[in-house]
């Protein structure tokens, strides 16, 4: 079994299932799907699709920093959203959390996501 560690944080949303915030194996973190959840409520955060993005990577960025990292330190993300027509709300928000060189990305558009969020991320992180 190799150094595996699972990361948790009351900063981010709790896992609603069978699974970790994160699981750390030597220096990669492996980010479990964040929604736009707000941390204290568990409830989605209000103000339509650049709110939700934002709450996202807030976070992620979260989980990040209990795994001993960043945003910035993310090499691979993956969005997920509901309405692809948000693509270009999500690179202008994005491109204020990082900086070159950016992460590896995919961008999927899925039918549906956990509690009627209209984006979710995940991504692998290198600390």
């Amino acid at each position: 079994m190799p150094n595996r560690a699972t990361i948790n944080t009351d900063r981010a949303p709790a896992a609603i299932g069978p699974y970790s915030q994160a699981v750390k194996v030597h220096n990669s973190v492996y980010l479990s799907g964040q929604i736009p959840l707000l941390p204290a409520s568990m409830q989605l955060v209000e103000g339509g699709i650049a709110a939700q993005i934002e709450q996202v990577f807030q976070n992620l960025a979260a989980v990040c920093a209990a795994a001993g990292g960043g945003l910035q330190d993310i090499v691979k993300l993956n969005i997920y959203l509901t309405d692809l027509s948000h693509f270009a709300t999500v690179n202008e928000i994005m491109a204020r959390h990082f900086a070159q060189p950016y992460p590896a990305r995919a961008a999927i558009g899925v039918a549906q996501l956990p509690k009627g969020a209209l984006v979710e991320m995940d991504g692998i992180m290198a600390v």
